[in-house]
């Protein structure tokens, strides 16, 4: 397996400070301009591991590389530093500050950071801020054992550390009721959330929650797709890119993105206060 941990010569990496929260920010060395298009990537780990580092072996970077957006990866409160909602409001925070800056919002990661993808969607509909299309990978978004997370021997990520990762993000019981901005598949309004796209393996722990949550959506109104593989390798596009059915994904994921940048441009979809 090879890992590119730093981008390559295309891309020019800057860092941000917003209060005591970290960010890099991804962007094509040759634009002449500024970025129209802030895409917010929020790094995976269940909630207890991982960096803004990730960015690098992650979907995110080629979307600077093929479709002129600017990334931005924060560095959030990991649950063993502080537990929920010290995450979520740290991702707030950045989304905050690209709000100024960009005119479009996108908000994307992958498992633990898919979920707070999902849960900052859904903060920023509450709080006033438009985010125009999301892409939350194989997110982790119940805290309650699904079908597919239950007695899950999957490779990277089963039962067992999907427990642990649960009890440290929220302390205590984590097999209990909380806040959809905690654990988004316990919400009960998904209506004017944006637009969505994911994939994931029928074989890991986030199956069906993945299903579920774009079943919520379409119920809602909202334009929502999810590919499935046959894996039970949690982010296997990230750790096996090169291996089936890793390609096939990537190629997907990055078709869905382009359309959804190219309808937003040709549209003239803002992101600011709704």
């Amino acid at each position: 397996m090879k890992i590119q941990l730093w981008p390559d010569r295309d891309i020019r990496v800057r860092k941000m400070k917003n209060g005591t929260v970290r960010a890099l920010i991804l962007q094509p060395r040759d634009r002449p301009g500024d970025a129209s298009v802030g895409v917010l990537w929020i790094h995976g780990g269940g909630y207890i591991t991982g960096l803004k580092e990730m960015v690098y072996m992650s979907r995110a970077v080629n979307l600077v590389r093929k479709f002129d957006v600017d990334v931005v990866s924060p560095a959030y409160h990991l649950g063993w530093q502080k537990p929920y909602p010290a995450a979520l409001e740290d991702c707030y925070r950045v989304l905050e500050m690209m709000n100024g800056q960009y005119r479009t919002l996108v908000v994307g990661g992958e498992s633990a950071g898919g979920g707070l993808a999902v849960a900052l969607c859904m903060m920023a509909r509450d709080r006033g801020i438009r985010v125009a299309c999301q892409f939350p990978l194989y997110p982790m978004i119940s805290n309650m054992d699904t079908d597919s997370s239950r007695d899950n021997h999957g490779k990277v990520w089963n039962t067992r550390r999907n427990h642990l990762g649960w009890r440290m993000y929220l302390r205590g019981d984590a097999k209990k009721r909380v806040s959809p901005y905690a654990a988004p598949a316990g919400a009960t309004d998904y209506h004017g959330l944006p637009p969505c796209y994911t994939f994931v393996g029928d074989g890991e722990p986030f199956y069906r929650e993945t299903l579920d949550y774009v079943e919520h959506l379409r119920e809602a109104g909202v334009p929502a797709m999810a590919d499935i593989y046959h894996t039970n390798v949690h982010a296997f596009d990230m750790l096996w890119p090169e291996r089936d059915p890793a390609p096939a994904a990537i190629e997907r994921f990055e078709q869905c993105v382009g359309e959804a940048l190219r309808q937003i441009r040709s549209e003239g979809i803002p992101a600011g206060n709704g």
